[in-house]
């Protein structure tokens, strides 16, 4: 009888112990997607507040042309326009990737993404190609303020699309290597609330660099 009632102590005592290593874990990995979430937000509150030292420094000098051509005279609003469509849907689609993520369905994960990198790549040729015909026409960051502050602002966010890119890629093939792991899926949020503040700060871009400046 005692050794029964031994026996079934050790029993108890192994399950607690089983079930405080059990809590122990659930609880460190709460607190890790706590400070991943945490240190995510940051960064990204980091980021705004540099975009919005590039905006104020666009709007002190967005008049000092120094006697050279002006955004009206280089802005080509259709193209601005195209732009803008293609990383609007871009985080439509990566939208519909983290539901793709979610509901562990490759198809609509990994089709989603890809929209979104060919999107977002279609936004940079855009880009490039309007940075290429203003240097063209001698309209380069070094004619005027305006033209720095502008070549600053709009270059820095697509220097951070260009480097949303990789991430996405990255994503992609970690999702393909490893599963929707749960650490991996706190990348694909992470990835997704960066590619959304950035769709935003472009909005802002487009309304004061580009839709104030052709309404003067």
């Amino acid at each position: 009888m005692s050794i029964a009632l031994e026996d079934a102590r050790i029993d108890v005592g192994r399950r607690s112990y089983l079930g405080l290593r059990i809590e122990h874990a659930e609880r460190s990995l709460a607190s890790k997607r706590v400070i991943s979430g945490f240190g995510f937000w940051i960064f990204l509150l980091s980021d705004i507040v540099m975009f919005s030292a590039f905006f104020a420094a666009y709007a002190v000098l967005s008049g000092e042309t120094a006697g050279g051509p002006s955004g009206k005279d280089l802005f080509d609003l259709n193209r601005v326009a195209l732009e803008t469509a293609c990383l609007l849907l871009s985080s439509f689609a990566c939208g519909v990737a983290s539901i793709g993520a979610r509901a562990r369905s490759d198809f609509m994960y990994y089709g989603a993404m890809t929209a979104t990198a060919l999107l977002g790549a279609a936004f940079l040729f855009l880009e490039i190609r309007e940075f290429a015909g203003m240097i063209a026409l001698g309209a380069g960051p070094t004619r005027s303020a305006f033209l720095t502050s502008f070549f600053a602002l709009v270059g820095c966010h697509g220097l951070h699309v260009t480097l949303g890119l990789l991430w996405l890629l990255t994503m992609m093939a970690q999702v393909f290597a490893k599963g929707y792991r749960a650490d991996i899926m706190r990348r694909v949020l992470c990835f997704g609330l960066f590619w959304h503040t950035l769709d935003i700060i472009w909005v802002g871009i487009f309304t004061v660099v580009y839709l104030m400046e052709l309404a003067k």
